[in-house]
């Protein structure tokens, strides 16, 4: 089986940021495991998992709606990190290091976006 996400460098990224949320989320309190522990880790899972999903669609177009999720679940992800700060559960200085990472995701897959709207043919698994 072709699996195309694999050689996309924002899916690796995106997989790096869900290891860094997991390892962070396991030192929050118990009682946020089915809350907001269980929030972060969706939308970070996410944010992989739709580039992988987008990549294996046979259309460009439902490649990019996919992209776009991404984008949003990447949105959802910052605003469940600001409120881990909020709360007292996440230091500031990995809520920054978190965001430089997820910065970069996103340009990354903004990228993808645009290289996908200007290639033709098959959906295109080069960046």
């Amino acid at each position: 089986m072709d699996k195309p996400h694999k050689r996309l460098k924002a899916w690796e990224s995106g997989m790096d940021l869900v290891l860094k949320v997991y390892n962070l989320t396991g030192r929050f309190p118990l009682q946020e495991q089915y809350g907001l522990t269980s929030q972060l880790r969706r939308a970070a899972v996410s944010i992989p998992a739709n580039i992988a999903e987008g990549a294996a669609r046979r259309s460009r177009k439902e490649f990019i709606q996919f992209l776009h999720i991404s984008q949003g679940s990447l949105s959802e992800l910052d605003t469940h990190l600001e409120l881990a700060n909020r709360l007292g559960y996440l230091p500031s200085e990995h809520r920054n290091a978190l965001e430089v990472e997820m910065v970069t995701v996103d340009k990354m897959i903004s990228g993808l976006i645009k290289h996908q709207k200007g290639a033709r043919g098959k959906v295109s698994s080069d960046m």
